[in-house]
């Protein structure tokens, strides 16, 4: 029995040395100094104005038309009559209070001169070509250039005057 004892003895001493005396390691984290988050600022970038929002009331445009009377109160037989030549020749490509193939009529005298949208209407090709803002709006509109619809100086005249009565 003693031989027993010293059997189990020596077999618990080996047993608590093998299991206790044993540290874990810890796994050593490396770690690496951080940069500061570098702030990133840029300019504001100047704000881009579409070319049918822009204000020029002092342009008149190329074409036949240097000046254009609009003291008078509006006139509603010239209004009658510009709506049926707007609605005859200009709604394959404009709607009066949204933008389509082409701008919005609506409020654009609060935009543009009369005589830059009678020389619009009646000299498209050539306002496309050395107007600026035609260039700039033939761009914004993908390039869709407005028809000329051949109107005589009456006709655009009347459709002026239907746009004074379109409000934004």
């Amino acid at each position: 029995m003693k031989s027993a004892l010293k059997i189990i003895t020596v077999f618990c001493l080996t047993l608590l040395v093998s299991c206790g005396g044993k540290e874990e390691k810890k796994k050593e984290k490396i770690s690496y100094p951080t940069k500061e988050p570098i702030e990133q600022t840029t300019a504001p970038k100047d704000e881009v104005v579409l070319a049918s929002k822009k204000v020029d009331l002092v342009n008149k445009g190329v074409g036949p038309i240097t000046s254009v009377d609009l003291s008078n109160p509006v006139d509603q037989k010239m209004v009658e009559r510009g709506q049926g030549v707007f609605k005859q020749m200009c709604t394959a490509c404009h709607r009066e209070n949204k933008k389509f193939i082409g701008p919005a009529p609506a409020g654009i005298l609060n935009r543009r001169s009369p005589e830059w949208i009678m020389n619009m209407i009646l000299n498209p090709e050539q306002m496309v070509k050395e107007d600026p803002l035609a260039k700039e709006l033939l761009a914004e509109f993908n390039g869709s250039p407005m028809v000329n619809q051949n109107l005589s100086e009456e006709d655009a005249r009347a459709v002026l005057e239907y746009f004074r009565t379109l409000e934004e």
